[in-house]
């Protein structure tokens, strides 16, 4: 297994199919649909523009295991060195330590960008995914219940959040 830089070109595929498994059959993700190819084009288009990272996990012969990024956390400028990320891994794959591997990394990637918090929305009854986060170094920081709603009942979204040393020198504006 290595580490690689997710390319649209290379792995939009791979990603898509990875999220379309999650909205399907997990609170992983709370869409109802599973996403298009012209979807892909979207949120690579976004990750660009804003120099956001998608690291992936690939096998010894390229297939992409999980991969994980972040994004904006929310769109008013003081909130520029937060940012929510997210991690998947592939169904068949689950359990084998990638998902710590990718945290680990976009984590570093963070630091290396000067990100201060990072905040993961976890369904709150993944308890995998609390785990790992908190082997981690993410803290709770709040639960908004009954969030959304989706395979018939209510779903409660926790925050977990790292704080990290960066930037040394944060600036207003």
């Amino acid at each position: 297994m290595r580490l690689i830089a997710c390319t649209e070109e290379a792995h939009s595929g791979a990603i898509l199919a990875i999220l379309n498994e999650a909205i399907v059959n997990s609170t992983a993700l709370y869409d109802y649909k599973p996403r298009t190819p012209e979807n892909m084009v979207t949120w690579f288009a976004t990750k660009r523009a804003n120099g956001f990272p998608v690291i992936g996990a690939e096998d010894d012969n390229g297939k992409l295991l999980g991969f994980a990024s972040y994004g904006s956390f929310r769109a008013f400028p003081a909130y520029k060195y937060t940012v929510e990320h997210s991690v998947y891994v592939d169904a068949a794959h689950r359990g084998e330590g990638l998902g710590r591997t990718l945290v680990e990394a976009i984590v570093a990637e963070a630091i290396a960008r000067e990100v201060h918090v990072m905040v993961g929305a976890i369904d709150a009854s993944n308890a995998g995914s609390i785990a790992l986060h908190e082997r981690l170094g993410f803290t709770h920081s709040g639960t908004v219940q009954q969030a959304g709603f989706k395979f018939g009942r209510w779903l409660d979204v926790a925050f977990y959040q790292r704080i990290l040393a960066t930037p040394l020198n944060p600036v207003d504006g």
